[in-house]
């Protein structure tokens, strides 16, 4: 037996429910379905169910909330049969339902009393290990994770590079060595032990609200972008924990990251090798003061030998995020459940 018609106002609805709709409205959601059914890339690879995915997103990974009705998947990202809902009464009909891992606190009440079988559920986090609360509570609850690990069922990373044939150098003008913005400053984390060694040898200048000097949304960019170099360094250092510090603030921006985060190695698998200074790749921290203070232009440049080839992409919006699990999921894993939730994170 077919499930039931994911969409709500279904005119055609489940029995005894009657159902009012306009002519126009009538006409408009049977041209959406007509798209739905469409054979497409993006849509499942079952035949028989021809049907779009239906994907709840049980809570909302962050505050705003933006319009998810209608085929947003297709219409900003080109992914087709896929529906998005944040309509809990939907449950039922639902193929995939997400929870962000940050809206699950402080526990089990906040999920669903009961799971329709054959439903798969994914837990969502951007966040490190070390910023996530009370994953012991979750073993045997998920099928499927969304990270930005890259061993994730579903990956979701920061950012990335893609190619672009058009692409040019272009350096934007320098008027100071070193910037860094910063929001969360703790003097227990690895980044702020760096920072206060570094600024022995160097100036540094620090933005945000760490340091009483906030940036706005539009200021970020041409702020960071007049340094010749910019500190890109994680509140945590783990496995594939790359955030918008590189992505953003530093590469989109056109400035040298100089980073502190997982092993270079790691960070090759995202960038090219030349793109970037490690803090681990000196001896020092004055060691590299000195290399960043003595860098002569002709060396300076050789840094953005990757925007010939390539462009900064960034993920910042969660539709497209979520809009990625339809991609996905032909290839996902069926009857998975993760046994120890903990364990696999802090891998």
């Amino acid at each position: 037996m077919p499930r039931a018609s994911p969409l709500p106002w279904s005119p055609w609805g489940r029995p005894g429910v009657k159902t009012l709709v306009t002519a126009g409205v009538f006409v408009t959601m049977l041209w959406n379905l007509r798209c739905f059914l469409s054979p497409s890339n993006g849509s499942r690879e079952d035949s028989k169910h021809t049907e779009p995915l239906l994907v709840l997103v049980w809570e909302w990974p962050s505050k705003q909330v933006p319009n998810v009705s209608g085929d947003v998947c297709h219409e900003l990202y080109g992914v087709t049969g896929c529906w998005l809902t944040t309509e809990r009464q939907l449950l039922h009909q639902a193929d995939v339902v997400v929870f962000p891992h940050a809206r699950l606190q402080p526990g089990q009440d906040r999920l669903p009393k009961e799971r329709p079988p054959g439903q798969n559920w994914v837990w969502v986090s951007l966040e490190s290990p070390s910023n996530s609360r009370a994953l012991a509570g979750w073993n045997q609850t998920f099928n499927w994770v969304m990270t930005y690990r890259q061993d994730s069922d579903i990956f979701i990373p920061y950012g990335k590079l893609v190619p672009n044939r058009s692409a040019t150098m272009n350096i934007p003008a320098k008027t100071n060595l070193v910037s860094w913005v910063i929001s969360n400053y703790h003097r227990t984390q690895k980044r702020a032990e760096v920072y206060k060694n570094l600024s022995r040898y160097l100036h540094v200048n620090v933005y945000g609200k760490a340091n009483n000097k906030p940036l706005c949304k539009d200021c970020l960019l041409p702020t960071t972008s007049k340094s010749r170099f910019y500190l890109a360094f994680e509140n945590s250092i783990h496995r594939d924990y790359i955030t918008e510090k590189l992505w953003r603030n530093s590469l989109l921006a056109g400035t040298v990251p100089v980073v502190l985060g997982p092993p270079r190695a790691n960070y090759e698998q995202f960038i090219p090798a030349d793109s970037f200074i490690h803090v681990d790749d000196f001896n020092s921290l004055e060691e590299l003061a000195i290399f960043l203070k003595t860098m002569n232009s002709s060396r300076y440049q050789q840094f953005f030998a990757w925007q010939r080839r390539f462009s900064v992409k960034l993920y910042t919006d969660w539709r497209e995020r979520i809009c990625t699990i339809c991609t996905a999921y032909p290839h996902l894993p069926r009857g998975h459940l993760y046994p120890d939730l903990q364990s696999w994170f802090n891998s």
